[in-house]
């Protein structure tokens, strides 16, 4: 008997769809050559569902997805939602009632892909950062006074618990020692003006580093990060941050590993269900054009397998990926790749049936 895992698919809004349409046909392929079995269960969660009826996500869900062996996201946002009603609703309930406490986002330049730095290639730019999920400003924490007069008061808070940040960065350490790449874990903070958080962060992180004799940590506030990544980025192998810190600088990441049609992330509860997506939005323009690029998609997929086990399949799925990077691809850019979204899907798996590791 085959392995079997069943997978959640949410496909969501936009051109989540079709990214996810040609993310399950490559799956599907890989399945079937290293003889494993994946059953896809679609739930329509997403912009359509709550205009129809009002609800985001019915009661009981997370219980529900909760039995699976993983979930794979499309994309979430409607142009006709507000902005914040579908991303607190799903991504933001699912990340807390699900407990995805670690955001994982690698940062790779595949070969052939446009990097827009100067003289950098791919080795140059290959590192993960390890972003907390479910603490900081992203909580909810805080309120409003007065809304809408001359006196208004907003108040944001940033959470930090000394549960969430030691899970985090000892997630990261145990990641960073797996990677065997520089086995250098840096921590990302602003220690010299959010004293209260980061002083429990950087005393966190170096009680930590003690464990691991062998990885070598070191510190640097977010303002050297983001020169450092379009200066020097082969100084990175992984790095671990807070929540808000993680959201910003792992979208300059995915300009410099050319942009986010390739930038795939995981939401990670390294003893439960974990979710897999693209990083970039929904992209409704492109809806129904066939012209968006499904790749963030794919390697998401790509992450997905890695988490379940079936690493080799998650490998060969990224020497496919670079195949058809290296020798196919115009640009990453919707609707000047040279192919329409199912035709770069059909190319990657094409290379699955033909490559051989």
């Amino acid at each position: 008997m085959p392995k079997t895992y069943n997978i959640a698919v949410i496909p969501g809004d936009g051109t989540g769809p079709e990214v996810i349409r040609e993310g399950v046909k490559v799956l599907d392929v890989l399945s079937q050559r290293y003889g494993f079995r994946l059953n896809f269960n679609y739930y329509d969660f997403g912009g359509d569902r709550y205009l129809k009826t009002g609800e985001i996500l019915p009661d009981g869900v997370a219980e529900e997805l909760r039995k699976y062996d993983a979930i794979y996201l499309g994309a979430i946002g409607h142009p006709d939602v507000k902005p914040g009603i579908l991303e607190k609703g799903i991504l933001l309930r699912l990340r807390f009632e699900l407990d995805l406490y670690i955001n994982l986002r690698p940062v790779k330049l595949y070969p052939g892909v446009d990097c827009p730095l100067k003289n950098k290639g791919p080795e140059d730019i290959d590192f993960v950062v390890v972003r907390e999920n479910t603490e900081g400003l992203y909580a909810g924490a805080g309120g409003v006074l007065k809304k809408g007069t001359g006196d208004e008061v907003a108040v944001q808070e940033s959470i930090n618990t000394r549960k969430g940040v030691e899970r985090c960065i000892r997630y990261a350490f145990e990641y960073c020692g797996k990677r065997k790449k520089m086995n250098k874990l840096t921590l990302c903070g602003k220690t010299n003006v959010l004293t209260f958080a980061f002083d429990l962060w950087e005393r966190t992180f170096y009680e930590v580093a003690k464990e691991y004799t062998d990885i070598k940590a070191d510190y640097a506030h977010v303002d050297a990060i983001t020169m450092w990544f379009v200066k020097n980025p082969e100084w990175f192998d992984v790095i671990v941050t807070d929540n808000m810190f993680g959201d910003i600088i792992t979208d300059l990441g995915a300009m410099i590993q050319g942009g986010m049609g390739i930038a795939a992330g995981g939401n990670i509860n390294p003893s439960g269900v974990s979710m897999f997506e693209p990083i970039g939005g929904s992209a409704p323009k492109y809806t129904g054009k066939n012209i968006i690029n499904p790749l963030a998609c794919i390697c998401a997929g790509g992450m997905m397998l890695q988490h379940i086990g079936e690493e080799k399949s998650a490998i060969l799925l990224e020497e496919a990926v670079m195949k058809v990077t290296a020798t196919h691809l115009k640009s990453l850019a919707a609707g000047k790749m040279g192919f329409s979204t199912t035709e770069v899907g059909d190319l990657v798996a094409r290379y699955i049936t033909e490559l051989s590791l």
